[in-house]
């Protein structure tokens, strides 16, 4: 059923060059791929890039609770100021990725740029901690969101079965792989339906808002920065949600070589994605205050739900099944772009060979997919989710950090580098400090979660000496890696 991956390069520090390993081509050499090579085709054109940008980032958060940025800003005008400045530096991020996306033209995202500016240590612990806890508890959170919502409209008068919520979730996600595994132009497809009804759940509620200020309802936006006062330690944690709000603008950067014309799909995708996503996000959190004081929306557990039932009567039962469909967006772009991670570090040694095999048929990276299945079911059903996502969502940003530090180092490094797309060097060095600064105040104001997830990062050193660097391995030890 599977063969071997067309494209094969070497971890021996000499990333950039493209060398191979045996006799297979690398993506960006001048050799001639071998006829009948199984490959991953350049589908994702720049409407389904944008797609897979914009279907990522907007998820359940702001729908559900942008109370998290508004308590720990402590008035109206803080938290849209935040939102607006989440949005600015989400931006100088993307438009940092699009520079590495443009002259580094392998797939992998993070993996692949901390792997070709800092080497292959780092490069495989940040592949060892997606794998083994941040995307199956990620998937698993964003899945449960997907199930209470799905079955929201079923149990109006009645509180929602734990039980069915689960059940409903194991559906969903095993549904996401299944599509993933099966092809790429129906998951490409199916991610852009997905993207028009999250944009039509967004303007849904920014309309009725603009509505209410034509109206003249601005009693909540008066005195607008009065309130409680942020504390310094506030405004990071609500920096830190707004920036999760905003993630997912780096996943195009995994899937760079499926592609087409790269050198201006993945600048023009990451800039209109993020135009779109900011102007968004900022227009409903305006939408939100003409109908909703402050202090209501702290006490909403589903902000959306709250502002629809005030305005739209039964209508609002519409939105619990826009904010399910966007959530199984994010599912579905999330596998897609993170299989391709895994893929690549297979296909540099750094994970069990199986992983960077290609399905004949399909031409999905098929063992990718399915290997976050059984681990995202564990989580599902036995992980404390959202205690783990706070472990680590540090890490998530320590390492962007990182990769985008690599691209001023590689600068320096490498200056004959081809860079069809080139950002002002204050882009990156303003975003790099801005995220380890953020690392640095969370290790300061939540030291045991953020510890115990730094602790949990570290278990990768170990491991890489173990599964890569030891040469002397039992026969059954290397089977079992498939070497």
């Amino acid at each position: 059923m599977f063969r071997k991956a067309a494209v094969t390069t070497v971890s021996n520090g000499n990333y950039l060059q493209g060398q191979t390993n045996g006799r297979l081509p690398a993506m960006d050499s001048g050799q001639p791929a071998q006829e009948g090579k199984v490959v991953l085709k350049k589908k994702v054109t720049l409407l389904r890039g944008i797609s897979i940008i914009i279907g990522t980032i907007i998820g359940a958060g702001i729908f559900i609770s942008p109370k998290g940025i508004l308590k720990n800003t402590g008035s109206v005008g803080m938290s849209l100021t935040v939102w607006t400045v989440c949005g600015i530096l989400s931006l100088f991020g993307a438009l940092c990725y699009a520079e590495l996306g443009t002259c580094i033209k392998k797939s992998g995202g993070h993996y692949t740029y901390i792997l070709e500016a800092f080497g292959p240590l780092p490069a495989f612990v940040r592949v060892w901690v997606e794998l083994l806890i941040i995307r199956p508890a990620a998937t698993a959170v964003i899945s449960l969101a997907f199930g209470r919502y799905i079955l929201e409209p079923f149990f109006m008068q009645c509180e929602i079965p734990e039980l069915a919520i689960k059940l409903i979730t194991a559906v969903g996600i095993t549904l996401v792989m299944v599509l993933n595994s099966t092809s790429v132009s129906w998951s490409a497809r199916i991610q852009i339906f997905l993207t028009f009804c999250k944009l039509v759940a967004i303007l849904i509620i920014i309309v009725p808002g603009v509505i209410q200020l034509i109206k003249g309802e601005t009693q909540h936006f008066k005195n607008a920065f009065a309130g409680n006062d942020a504390s310094v330690m506030g405004l990071p944690l609500a920096f830190y949600s707004g920036m999760y709000a905003y993630s997912g603008w780096f996943y195009l950067n995994f899937v760079t070589e499926e592609v087409e014309n790269p050198e201006k799909n993945i600048p023009l995708a990451i800039c209109i994605s993020m135009i779109i996503v900011t102007v968004g996000y900022v227009l409903t959190n305006v939408a939100y205050f003409t109908t909703i004081s402050a202090g209501e929306l702290l006490l909403s557990k589903a902000v959306a739900v709250t502002f629809a039932e005030r305005l739209m009567g039964s209508f609002s039962l519409a939105v619990p099944v826009f904010v399910a469909l966007s959530c199984f967006g994010s599912m579905n772009g999330g596998i897609f772009a993170v299989s391709r991670m895994f893929f690549v570090a297979s296909r540099e040694g750094h994970l069990p060979e199986i992983l960077s095999m290609i399905h004949v048929r399909k031409h999905t990276p098929l063992p990718a997919v399915i290997v976050l299945h059984p681990l995202t079911m564990i989580m599902l059903f036995n992980g404390d989710l959202y205690s783990l996502l706070n472990f680590l969502s540090f890490a998530r940003w320590l390492f962007i950090g990182l990769v985008v530090a690599g691209l001023i180092y590689l600068r320096y490094k490498r200056p004959d580098m081809p860079r069809p797309f080139k950002v002002p060097l204050f882009i990156p060095a303003l975003f790099s400090f801005t995220c380890l600064f953020m690392v640095a105040l969370s290790l300061y104001s939540d030291p045991v979660n953020t510890g115990i997830g730094f602790a949990i990062t570290l278990t990768g050193v170990p491991a890489y000496y173990l599964f890569i660097v030891w040469d002397k391995k039992p026969k059954w030890f290397r089977k079992l890696l498939g070497k």
